[in-house]
């Protein structure tokens, strides 16, 4: 017999297979001996409360064998001799693209900018070690996109444009712990998401697609009003083109609009990287002085109010992780976050911007063009304000939390996990007034929801700009393609079409649908 049921357990209840399973047969008045298996469908924590509890869904195998898997996994068959489609950058939108355009029994030619995977990590080193950002190779451009090395939350809100839990049986096929199907947050972690992105690209590779890295595409090969291909790496490569290049590709951007190829500003979120002891944040969200103890995870939060008509919020919030340096280019400093499997560091880091929207870009930025990529480029002026402020390497500038908040300027600051290095700098004098002024308001707000949050043992590290795109690359609802030449599809969060991991891979899927429905079974 299978049995399915909703149980409310301790923390110290819900930490194995074993405690569950003696939970269930206690309470259930069922032999112990008759359960054969435990499966956790479904787990949250409710930290509403004193007494913290596990919410936890569960399928009981009764004196019965348990199904051999969690997930049912995909076949991929062999398209070596298929038609074929390119496939523009390698981020979570391209990847997911690619694996779903073999289902469907096209030959996905995948060209990626930066380097692979593993390549790309002795990148992100030298980042730290020589101050030097290789513009092709970062946290934001190589294999995974920008997901791959800032942190792998797969917490989506977009549940409408298609199947999360498919996502997610993807990334369990291809390694991932099946704990993020069960999870309410569910979190691969930058040590375990590297493995998991290349057994994706080797499931290409065996099925007779291509993967291509340092291929930068340069340009669409355009015929009339349809796409027949693009040049990337020196080379043509012909088939309809999914444009999946991440919302850091600035030159795509450029070219686009040189182009005349139909693109709209978009608002962003602005701000910087909010970092905390973790046992502090652990002890303020569950409401206890040993913090999470022996059987919590580290606690999350999220905050969220209005000053002055503009959405002031919490974004990609760390537990236990650290701050990263994630420029893209010279002149430029930018700050993520990002968590390891474990979530276990001394911070906790989130980021805490405020909503921009196009038309605010000529009060706080003078020189902004009034044209299509006004909003970059009020990003761009932003991360160098930040790399002057921090002796122009990445050296980040930054103050304490309570001394922004009063206009004060910090003598010495918290240690941090940002390794780079801080220097204090008066956040509050330099960004943007709009900008300041609506996290300070925010800021207090935070603090009374929730008491300890506002304090300098917390720091701020400017700056966070890469929120989202900066622009929207025009397309039709209906095909998913360019709203003008067909045989483009732009796809995912560089497009303007999603935010985040899992909402980029449901828009990958989704473009390939279309390509197949463009060229026909």
């Amino acid at each position: 017999m299978i049995q399915e049921l909703q149980v409310r357990l301790l923390p110290q209840q819900a930490a194995s297979g074993q405690t569950i399973r003696e939970y269930v047969a206690r309470e259930k008045g069922i032999d112990a001996r008759t359960i054969t298996s435990v499966r956790v469908l479904k787990r949250s924590v409710d930290a509403r409360h004193r007494t913290i509890f596990i919410n936890l869904t569960l399928r009981l195998y009764i004196n019965e064998e348990p199904a051999d898997d969690a997930f049912t996994p995909i076949r991929y068959g062999d398209v070596s001799e298929a038609a074929q489609v390119i496939v523009v950058g390698a981020g979570p939108g391209g990847l997911f693209a690619a694996l779903r355009l073999i289902e469907l029994g096209l030959r996905p030619i995948v060209v990626e900018r930066g380097k692979d995977v593993h390549e790309r990590k002795k990148d992100l080193a030298r980042i730290t070690k020589e101050q030097r950002v290789a513009p092709e190779s970062n946290y934001c451009f190589g294999e995974g996109g920008a997901g791959a090395y800032s942190d792998g939350k797969l917490y989506t809100r977009s549940k409408k444009r298609g199947s999360v839990e498919k996502i997610l049986s993807v990334f369990c096929q291809h390694g991932a712990s099946t704990d993020i199907l069960a999870d309410a947050h569910p979190h691969i972690g930058t040590d375990k998401l590297p493995q998991v992105i290349e057994n994706m690209r080797n499931t290409i590779l065996r099925c007779g697609g291509e993967v291509h890295f340092e291929t930068k595409m340069t340009r669409l090969i355009i015929e009339g009003d349809s796409v027949k291909g693009c040049v990337a790496g020196g080379k043509e490569w012909i088939g309809p083109v999914i444009l999946a290049t991440g919302h850091s590709a600035r030159d795509v951007y450029r070219y686009l609009s040189e182009a005349k190829i139909d693109i709209e500003p978009k608002g962003i979120a602005v701000g910087v990287r909010l970092e905390h002891p973790a046992q502090l944040i652990d002890q303020i969200q569950y409401h206890r002085k040993d913090g999470r103890g022996k059987y919590l995870p580290a606690a999350e939060y999220a905050f969220v109010t209005q000053v002055e008509g503009r959405g002031v919020y919490s974004f990609c919030m760390c537990p236990g992780g650290f701050v990263i340096p994630a420029a893209t280019d010279k002149e430029q400093l930018v700050v993520n976050g990002m968590s390891p499997s474990s979530r276990g560091t001394q911070w906790s880091n989130s980021g805490m911007v405020v909503e921009v929207r196009p038309e605010d870009i000529p009060a706080m930025y003078d020189q902004a063009p009034a044209d299509t990529l006004s909003v970059m480029h009020f990003q761009e002026h932003l991360e160098r304000m930040a790399w002057q402020q921090g002796n122009m390497r990445q050296t980040a500038p930054a103050q304490r939390m309570a001394d922004f908040v009063n206009n004060r300027l910090s003598y010495d600051l918290p240690r941090s996990s940002y390794a780079p290095g801080l220097l204090s700098s008066p956040l509050h004098f330099w960004l943007p007034a709009a900008i300041s002024h609506r996290l300070q308001e925010a800021f207090k707000t935070f603090g009374r929801q929730a008491h300890g949050i506002l304090t300098n043992d917390a720091t701020l590290i400017a700056i966070e700009t890469r929120t989202s795109s900066p622009l929207r690359i025009l397309r039709s609802p209906d095909t998913l393609q360019h709203v003008r030449i067909s045989g483009l599809f732009p796809c995912g969060e560089g497009a303007g079409y999603a935010g985040g991991i899992v909402s980029a891979a449901i828009d990958g899927e989704r473009c390939a649908e279309m390509c197949k429905e463009l060229m026909g079974s």
